[in-house]
């Protein structure tokens, strides 16, 4: 079976479901994220899509926002105790 791979703003877009359902006021992720997150090594590119732009496998994804939700949440207000 193959991982499903998304584009960036699939990606945030995706993000951002799993943060507000681990926390409800979670910040959106935003595609610039996304690309933040692949800049600082958080997040790889798996291949790119038809126009070159690139793709984010699902594990990779999920991945990169447990390692990020953290800060992303204290930067949000949001207590993670």
């Amino acid at each position: 079976m193959d991982t499903p791979t998304f584009t960036t703003p699939e990606a945030a877009q995706l993000a951002t479901r799993w943060r507000r359902a681990l926390s409800g006021g979670a910040a959106a992720v935003k595609p610039a994220t996304i690309r933040q997150w692949a800049c600082r090594g958080h997040l790889a590119p798996c291949g790119l899509d038809e126009h070159g732009r690139a793709l984010y496998a699902l594990p990779d994804l999920a991945a990169a926002e447990k390692r990020t939700r953290t800060r992303a949440l204290v930067l949000a207000g949001i207590s993670t105790h």
